[in-house]
């Protein structure tokens, strides 16, 4: 494992040496009285004008000698390029990477990412924070030092990232070097750089499927669970658990991995001989409901996270709405919050049970 004073000190070199944004500012050779351009950097190291880029962006294959020299160019014209010295200009107070996961969502739950995306961009520009988007798949097959010096080159100083999963190791190290100051959604890593957001999964899932179970005398129980891999489903297994062992009720769990194809292949396989069908995610609440339809039979069924498609399902089913576009506004806070200093902490944000239905979505 590479330890945290390592990457300080393979990454501690600035790319950009002066921050001066533009104008030529020691006696010894620099250009006066007009903005310094990377041509000018080429012109002064004697290399071509990509070449600037590559060392500037830390791309490998590039000599040491050529670094030297360009490094050297920068730093006697007091170069900026073009993105830092307008952030400079602007007078914003971090420039700040928004990563999200993509990889395994289908268009159904587009809502949850959108709704995220607006909540931290609209706090972002409130906050005075610069913002990127960059996609799991972006940065799927790099290696933690390709990362960083990406996020370098985009003059980052701060993650928020949403979906991170159990095994995404190259983003666990990168999280546990304190390169960047981060904050994760749903995933509970705290440390002295790092905090995390969540709702209480656990007790959000006990309540909403107790109060499911309860509403309807239910005897036993059908869990559809998340993935296997996602912090939050794993949340949510703990809260079923405690539920059933509390009731003692019989309980049984398959894997719907948030798909409301598995949910509905689970449902024509299990529900007839259960009571009662809890699910993980609303998708797969609406994958159950459709199934239990087609099958003629009733059994209550409940969701978790509050989507609008769950209006649409046919049925009024129990759910847990969570506030994501406030999730992700209160992660750009926290963030923020980071970046003038402060030390990592766990926020649990609230949330609400609710009823869902076809009137809620056409208001």
């Amino acid at each position: 494992m590479i330890m945290e004073n390592d990457f300080r000190k393979t990454f501690s070199r600035k790319p950009f040496p002066s921050i001066r944004p533009g104008w030529a500012g020691r006696e010894n050779g620099r250009i006066r009285g007009k903005m310094v351009s990377i041509r000018d950097v080429a012109k002064r190291a004697g290399v071509a004008i990509s070449t600037v880029s590559k060392v500037l962006n830390d791309y490998p294959n590039v000599s040491e000698e050529t670094k030297k020299k360009v490094n050297e160019a920068v730093e006697e014209l007091n170069f900026v390029p073009n993105s830092v010295a307008a952030a400079l200009s602007s007078k914003q107070s971090g420039r700040v990477a928004i990563l999200l996961n993509l990889d395994n969502a289908k268009q159904t739950v587009d809502e949850i990412n959108m709704q995220s995306l607006i909540g931290a961009i609209q706090q972002a520009v409130e906050l005075n924070l610069d913002v990127i988007t960059v996609f799991f798949s972006m940065i799927r097959k790099m290696t933690m030092e390709e990362i960083v010096r990406y996020l370098h080159s985009q003059s980052i100083t701060g993650l928020i990232i949403f979906g991170l999963a159990r095994d995404d190791k190259v983003l666990h190290s990168l999280i546990a070097s304190g390169i960047f100051k981060t904050v994760t959604v749903e995933a509970p890593l705290v440390n002295e750089h790092t905090s995390c957001i969540s709702i209480d999964q656990a007790a959000a899932q006990y309540e909403v499927a107790r109060k499911t179970i309860e509403e309807n005398k239910a005897k036993s129980i059908l869990y559809l669970a998340g993935r296997k891999n996602s912090y939050a489903a794993q949340e949510r297994l703990k809260g079923i658990q405690k539920l059933a062992e509390e009731l003692e009720l019989p309980l049984l769990v398959r894997n719907g991995d948030f798909s409301e194809l598995e949910a509905r292949k689970h449902t024509f396989r299990y529900a007839r001989k259960k009571d009662v069908v809890v699910c993980a995610s609303d998708l797969m609440a609406i994958g159950a409901m459709k199934a239990l339809i087609e099958m003629d039979i009733f059994r209550p069924v409940c969701g978790f996270d509050g989507i609008t498609l769950m209006g649409y399902a046919g049925k009024q089913m129990n759910t847990v709405r969570q506030n994501f576009t406030g999730i992700a506004a209160r992660a750009v806070t926290e963030l923020k919050r980071l970046l003038e200093g402060g030390t990592g902490e766990e926020i649990l944000m609230d949330y609400e049970l609710i009823r869902m239905q076809y009137l809620d979505v056409i208001k």
